[in-house]
């Protein structure tokens, strides 16, 4: 485990943003009745596209400092450019429950992805920055990060299943 000392004021951003999309989910909960599965689908689709409009704000820092650690990123500068693309397009996609196997099966794979080369960079020690807000918010990465990719990846694997 890394030596640096994360405080919790490094995830402030992170928190309320979280804390919206939970508010958002929850209110929508409250007024349509408990359904667990629409609250999953809002919740990736608010996660997706809160997410990628973070990175698309400034696309070519994001997709620099994603091309770090991301396992198809480093191998691919086009796929770190196309990614906020991609979770845009889930976002919506969630929204609309268009295709759900598909969707579900897209964000399984790229979150699994993402989380295989997260974990990666945690097994080094390194100490890098998060892109998963793009480069707006200096978040760095830890355990929280590979927290994320899995929680979009066990909530995609139960949709898939179920």
């Amino acid at each position: 485990m890394n030596d640096q000392k994360y405080k919790l004021t490094d995830f402030i951003p992170l928190i309320v943003i979280f804390s919206i999309i939970i508010l958002f989910v929850s209110l929508r909960q409250f007024f349509i009745g408990l359904n667990l599965n629409l609250a999953m689908y809002d919740f990736m689709g608010a996660f997706f596209i809160v997410f990628s409009i973070f990175k698309i704000i400034n696309l070519k820092n994001f997709a620099e400092a994603y091309s770090i650690y991301d396992l198809v990123a480093q191998r691919s500068i086009i796929y770190a450019y196309l990614y906020p693309f991609i979770e845009l397009s889930l976002g919506i996609a969630y929204f609309l429950h268009w295709q759900p196997f598909i969707i579900n099966l897209i964000t399984l794979v790229i979150m699994l992805i993402g989380a295989l080369g997260v974990a990666n960079e945690l097994r080094k020690n390194k100490t890098i920055m998060c892109a998963c807000l793009g480069t707006v918010f200096k978040i760095p990465m830890t355990y929280v990060t590979l927290f994320e990719d899995l929680l979009m990846a066990a909530m995609a694997l139960y949709m898939l299943i179920k």
